[in-house]
């Protein structure tokens, strides 16, 4: 492993340096986003046609409309094949997720609408599509992220699509109550949820991460269909001072870094003597790692160190960077929290490392990246239902406001706004 570059504050080149992570995710291949529409277009025009010749090229899958469909046989098989212990490990993680979305349902609904003039419902989707990624790892604990919060919303159909099915992606699918399951990946797969084919339905949401062509479809088919957000590679920023141990650290990053070779992993610390106790400790660990080509490639390319002179300085970048995963390695972590505005989860004290998070904490893992927690949020049950306003005036409360709407119209110039109020406060009846 070669050093890894370090950004120090107080050089006065530093603000160069900090401008090119904050344009880490790079501009999208023109290339890209033209095959992707093509793709989209054409599973849009011709349906399972086009759908299942993508399949075979993409995702070396000969399928037709009966073999699609994973058959309920095959998962309730593949689900008696882990043991007990996998199992068992996986129901944990699923109770806990399910407990802290029901949490936040009950926070978000209400059980009868007030008597109000106006007021607004809340109404569960009706069929959501989840995507689970099928590349270089398979990820059942995305499934349960992904599926149990739009069970927990009242989501009448949960379409799975993936283009890899293992044994427990499959058990965490039946775990997680996810309806229906599509041997479909790729681009093809997103274009024919969002637009439905002969076999496929359409759905009215998209949600789950992917590669960039995935987040490039999701993209293109927006308006067509809802999607949650557009992710980009995993990354985790983590702030330290002088309470934080190196080895937690640096075991952190490795962690993050071995998802695929463009994880970002940025270290922010307070000491110049705990960032060269980190990169010992990378070195060290990351001969041990088992997938130690990704994550090495992902060190060496996509981390770096910072040495702030504040722990308010440390912070004040993180922000900045906006990122997926914030670590909180430092004294009164819960003080320091107050201080975060943008970032995917944020993870409090030595104790909480990421991992934590990605499998049975509760929140959905599925976050924001590339510095779009600035504006997204993590998946939850909110991005499983919709709000409908309600309004419903009496003649009296009309009667009373019904000046002030015509004055608007008027204002406007929409003459027949102003007369649908007028007609009904000049009416004699009831």
């Amino acid at each position: 492993m070669e050093s890894i570059p370090r950004l120090r504050m107080s050089d006065p080149r530093f603000e160069e340096g900090f401008q090119a992570l904050l344009a880490r995710k790079g501009e999208m291949s023109a290339g890209v986003e033209a095959l992707v529409k093509t793709i989209v277009q054409q599973v849009q025009a011709r349906g399972d046609t086009a759908l299942f010749e993508y399949a075979e090229q993409y995702d070396h899958n000969m399928l037709n409309p009966s073999s699609v469909m994973v058959p309920p046989g095959e998962i309730d098989g593949a689900y008696t094949t882990l043991d007990a212990q996998e199992i068992n490990a996986l129901r944990l993680a699923a109770e806990r997720i399910e407990a802290f979305h029901e949490r936040r349902l009950k926070h978000l609904t209400r059980d009868e609408r007030s008597d109000t003039t106006v007021d607004e419902v809340i109404r569960p989707l009706e069929r959501v599509g989840i995507y689970v990624p099928g590349g270089k790892a398979l990820y059942p604990s995305s499934v349960l992220m992904a599926a149990i919060p739009a069970r927990v919303a009242g989501v009448r159909e949960i379409v799975m699509v993936s283009p890899r099915l293992s044994s427990a992606v499959l058990a965490a699918a039946k775990i997680a109550g996810v309806t229906v399951i599509y041997r479909l990946g790729g681009a093809h797969a997103i274009a024919a949820l969002a637009y439905g084919t002969e076999t496929i339905p359409r759905v009215d949401k998209i949600v789950g991460p992917g590669n960039l062509y995935v987040e490039t479809a999701k993209r293109l088919v927006f308006g067509a269909v809802g999607i949650d957000m557009t992710a980009g590679p995993s990354e985790v920023v983590i702030v330290a001072d002088q309470t934080a141990h190196p080895s937690f650290a640096a075991a952190d990053l490795i962690a993050q870094a071995e998802h695929d070779e463009h994880a970002l992993c940025l270290l922010i610390a307070t000491g110049e003597p705990f960032l060269c106790a980190v990169e010992r400790e990378l070195r060290v660990q990351l001969a041990c790692a088992k997938r130690q080509a990704i994550a090495g490639k992902a060190i060496e390319n996509n981390c770096a160190m910072i040495l702030a002179g504040t722990l308010d300085q440390a912070i004040q970048l993180a922000n900045r960077m906006a990122p997926e995963h914030l670590e909180l390695m430092v004294e009164n972590p819960e003080k320091r929290l107050a201080q975060v505005n943008h970032a995917g989860a944020v993870f409090l004290g030595n104790y909480s490392p990421v991992a934590v998070g990605d499998y049975l904490a509760g929140p959905s893992h599925v976050l924001p990246t590339g510095g779009t927690a600035r504006f997204f949020s993590p998946l939850g049950v909110e991005d499983f239902v919709k709000r409908m306003s309600i309004i419903a005036f009496t003649r009296e409360e009309l009667s009373g406001l019904g000046k002030a709407v015509i004055r608007l119209a008027q204002l406007e110039g929409l003459d027949a706004h102003a007369k649908a109020v007028e007609a009904r406060m000049n009416h004699p009846g009831n």
